[in-house]
């Protein structure tokens, strides 16, 4: 098969395919660039940050499926790949255990300052007394959004006797029950908010979860709660996050996701002590990219054999919330 590598992939996996396949590798590309290289493509490999346009599909005539490292759909343009009938395969699995991890470790590292502590502590600032904390145990934990990683971000904080609230975008007595039978109470936006000491963001970005978070709905958090955004950014208004965290009403934030990313880009909440800022890290582990790689090279391997993927079936219309 001829591949279009447009985002990093597992080396060993990258390996594999060049034994078996025609790929190029076009990392870091420009949409210029990307546009030259896909022509004579028929499979086109990305994850986040590349955008994936109906101009640049149009491009490739033989393109017939697209592989996305991950779970967001949030850039492709999903009317051109239908209307094309174009094949999509996500693998939001083993990077939804990686993100879910890391946004309970930063809910550790805001409940005990942890940051803050080894940046005095690396100026010389012996603040053992200033820096008391919160135990998870017995918070309350909201979830907007109980898909991959909200359900498994639940399931942690359950282990950690916190109490778990999340909200789903089509809720139905059945899917409450079946979350009630796992210790969530699944409940509604503003009882999500109102009731956090943790409020984790966990949707994709769409129209309707555009700026989902905004002044109105943080105003609606507990004072001295803690919000973290492990989604895309977009769904947190940072604007007015930056604003509610200068004016103290919440104790601190952490995101791994940001309205604007990449090299030189500098969030507005840098400067604020009690925000944490990952560089959208959540599914980089070595674990989870290695079986990354695996499962693309499972689906790429099946596609050259049979014409379709193992699946069969594209994945384009996103993530339940």
């Amino acid at each position: 098969m001829r591949i279009l590598l447009a985002s990093p992939i597992d080396t060993e996996a990258l390996a594999i395919l060049q034994q078996r396949h025609d790929v190029v590798s076009c990392i870091g590309a420009s949409q210029e660039q990307l546009r030259e290289r896909i022509r004579d493509r028929e499979i086109l490999i990305f994850r986040s940050g590349v955008e994936i346009s109906g101009e640049l599909m149009a491009e490739a005539p033989g393109l017939r499926l697209l592989i996305r490292a991950g779970s967001g759909l949030d850039n492709i343009d999903l009317d051109y790949l239908r209307t094309h009938g174009l094949e999509l395969q996500r693998i939001p699995q083993p990077g939804a255990r990686a993100v879910a991890e890391l946004a309970f470790g930063l809910m550790l590292a805001l409940s005990r300052q942890i940051l803050v502590a080894d940046r005095l502590l690396r100026e010389g600032v012996w603040a053992k007394h200033r820096l008391t904390g919160h135990l998870l145990t017995s918070k309350q934990l909201g979830i907007v959004g109980l898909g991959n990683i909200g359900s498994l971000l639940a399931n942690m904080g359950l282990a950690w006797n916190m109490r778990v609230t999340g909200c789903v975008e089509h809720p139905s007595p059945e899917r409450a029950a079946a979350f009630a039978s796992q210790g969530i109470q699944l409940a509604d936006l503003d009882t999500v908010l109102a009731s956090a000491d943790y409020l984790s963001v966990c949707v994709p970005l769409k129209d309707s979860t555009c700026k989902l978070i905004g002044r109105e709905e943080l105003a609606m958090l507990k004072p001295g709660s803690y919000v973290l955004n492990m989604a895309r950014g977009g769904i947190i208004d940072e604007a007015a996050l930056s604003e509610v965290l200068r004016q103290g009403s919440l104790a601190g934030a952490a995101l791994d996701v940001h309205q604007v990313e990449g090299g030189g880009a500098i969030s507005p909440l840098a400067d604020l002590p009690n925000v944490v800022l990952t560089p959208h890290i959540g599914a980089m582990t070595i674990d989870s990219q290695r079986e990354i790689g695996r499962r693309i090279i499972g689906i790429v391997d099946t596609f050259a054999v049979s014409g379709s993927t193992p699946d069969g079936q594209a994945r384009e219309t996103g993530l339940p919330l």
